[in-house]
């Protein structure tokens, strides 16, 4: 589905070899054993004007994990402005086993908090998730894929959803990098109910966007975004974030501890 001109951006020599770790679940169970890594989340979401994702991804994702959900968890999405029933959506979705929902507001083109302006059945999506307490992950940070609209890219919205559902676990996908990651860090120190992922952030620039990490060990979780733009190498970024120094305690909590417990694993 994915548009040419996004897909040329990961299809590359850089990443070679993705298409076939990612041509069956069996395959990527097998690169994931090669690079030492028990479980990841497989995520998708419904972006067709930027992306070319339809609705038709979780189905996809929901089949492709089907027979290894010990390891590999999938996530999806349901987007607001294409569906007329969104709380039906979403229970459709969540059905099928759905571990957590993706929303990209620069992908999709709406602000985390526009359920309480323009476009208001955004809230039965944050409703059903939060009566289920399914996570909700939110891209923050720009974005440089082709028709992206980074109008959208800061954080700060989802202060609104944190308010307004205080019981949905929030993910702060990339931690709002590179501009935003003081009001990522703000955002989960405020918010009991919101934590921050590392996917996406080189390593070595980690301790540079937010330098303040070991003061919220239990609200970080690890990730690399493979295979996007410049990630490579799922052990190397494993190895080069143990290099920081963190020491074991937080390497364990942000390795696997807080996604664990985030999932009841």
């Amino acid at each position: 589905m994915i548009r040419p001109d996004a897909l040329t951006m990961i299809d590359d020599a850089s990443h070679a070899g993705a298409k076939e770790v990612l041509s069956s679940a069996d395959n990527l169970i097998r690169f994931l054993d090669a690079n030492g890594v028990e479980r990841v989340c497989c995520i998708n979401y419904v972006a067709p004007e930027v992306m070319g994702f339809t609705r038709e991804v979780n189905e996809w994702i929901a089949g492709f994990t089907r027979e290894h959900r010990d390891r590999l968890l999938p996530v999806g999405s349901v987007h607001p402005r294409h569906e007329r029933d969104v709380r039906g959506e979403t229970r459709r979705v969540l059905d099928q086993g759905i571990r957590m929902i993706k929303i990209h507001p620069p992908h999709q083109e709406f602000a985390p908090n526009a359920h309480r302006n323009e476009l208001p059945q955004l809230a039965e999506l944050y409703q059903e998730c939060e009566a289920r307490g399914v996570p909700i992950m939110f891209h923050t940070g720009t974005s440089v894929f082709p028709r992206a609209r980074n109008v959208y890219a800061d954080p700060m919205p989802i202060d609104d959803v944190a308010v307004d559902f205080p019981r949905i676990p929030i993910i702060l996908a990339h931690a709002g990098r590179p501009l935003y990651g003081e009001t990522a860090f703000f955002l989960a120190r405020r918010h009991p109910n919101v934590r921050l992922d590392l996917s996406g952030i080189p390593p070595k620039s980690l301790q540079r966007y937010l330098p303040r990490l070991a003061e919220i060990p239990d609200k970080v979780l690890w990730g690399t975004d493979w295979p996007a733009p410049g990630v490579t190498s799922l052990s190397k970024n494993i190895d080069d974030f143990r290099a920081l120094g963190y020491g074991e305690a937080i390497e364990k909590k942000v390795l696997w501890e807080n996604a664990a417990a985030l999932f009841n694993d």
